[in-house]
């Protein structure tokens, strides 16, 4: 039977380990279920980009993947195939702009072995002592870009949401291996938390950086950790530019994001708003053919 730590592997063995070490943070952006917007993945990315860091452990993809649910991408060149781009999930060592250091568990979310996987990260939270953990991604809502996005915060202690929450009552959801992990963190008496901006549903399928923007503030103002923002708010300041001319060409769209924003400014101060929660992004149906228009242009500017 295998053991936690034979899902990962420690690819870097000079990082201070142990009880003595400095307290760290852990985020995690796990690429699978759902992260409406990419937030959690541009999340990811940015800090990576604009952080110096180092990779501490990388996790056996082989036993954790189904490769055949999420197939990678290869390209086929002329008459051959070349750069296969396999899945990976890996752990980091980060430095924010104030000299501390942090982890990231980035990549692909595991098809297999959950608890196993779930055993494994509260190995590495003992090994490099890990006070915190935060997960992050994005979820699908009915709300307009034009408003500013909300977050779901969810923790393993009362004591750690510290931001109001538009949802009362329960609900049953399906679980990703993000959900598990902090489920499971929590029966081990560890601190975990997370954060799920909500991304307009009509957006959910492109890279909204807006969106990962809100979730490094959030990550920012839960830690103390100091991070950078200047690259994803330019981006999302040109994005929006982007929507906003969309939408103007056209007069579905412009009716479609209207009646959003009433529904939004109607609910806006409500103690609940679950009629905005988007099971899935809307059909060309329900957004007019001229909404869908706008979509398939952004994805071309996402591609030049």
């Amino acid at each position: 039977m295998l053991r936690p730590d034979d899902l990962y592997e420690i690819v870097d063995e000079s990082v201070a380990t142990g009880p003595a070490a400095t307290p760290k943070v852990m985020v995690h952006s796990l690429d699978g279920f759902m992260d409406a917007g990419l937030a959690g993945r541009v999340t990811a990315d940015h800090l990576l980009e604009v952080l110096d860091h180092r990779l501490l452990a990388r996790f056996d993809v082989d036993l954790l993947h189904d490769y055949r649910a999420r197939r990678p991408e290869v390209t086929f060149a002329e008459d051959r195939f070349t750069d296969y781009t396999p899945p990976h999930l890996s752990l980091h060592l980060l430095t924010d702009d104030a000299g501390v250091e942090f982890l990231l568990l980035e990549g692909a979310e595991p098809d297999n072995h959950w608890d196993r996987f779930a055993g494994a990260v509260r190995q590495l939270i003992e090994l490099y002592n890990v006070t915190l953990t935060v997960g992050v991604h994005g979820i699908p809502m009915g709300v307009p870009h034009t408003r500013p996005l909300g977050l779901t915060a969810h923790a393993t202690r009362p004591e750690l949401v510290t931001r109001s929450n538009i949802w009362d009552g329960e609900m049953v959801l399906p679980a990703s291996a993000g959900t598990m992990l902090q489920v499971r963190l929590g029966e081990a008496g560890k601190d975990a938390m997370g954060f799920a901006v909500h991304v307009p549903h009509y957006l959910a399928e492109n890279r909204f950086p807006g969106a990962a923007l809100a979730l490094v503030h959030a990550i920012s103002a839960a830690t103390g950790l100091l991070l950078p923002s200047k690259a994803l708010l330019d981006e999302a300041a040109v994005t929006g530019r982007l929507v906003d001319e969309q939408v103007d060409a056209s007069e579905d769209a412009s009716a479609v994001v209207k009646a959003l924003e009433t529904q939004y400014d109607a609910a806006a101060g409500s103690l609940s708003r679950k009629s905005l929660l988007a099971d899935s992004t809307p059909s060309a149906d329900e957004l007019g053919a001229e909404v869908e228009q706008f979509l398939a242009e952004l994805n071309r500017e996402d591609d030049n």
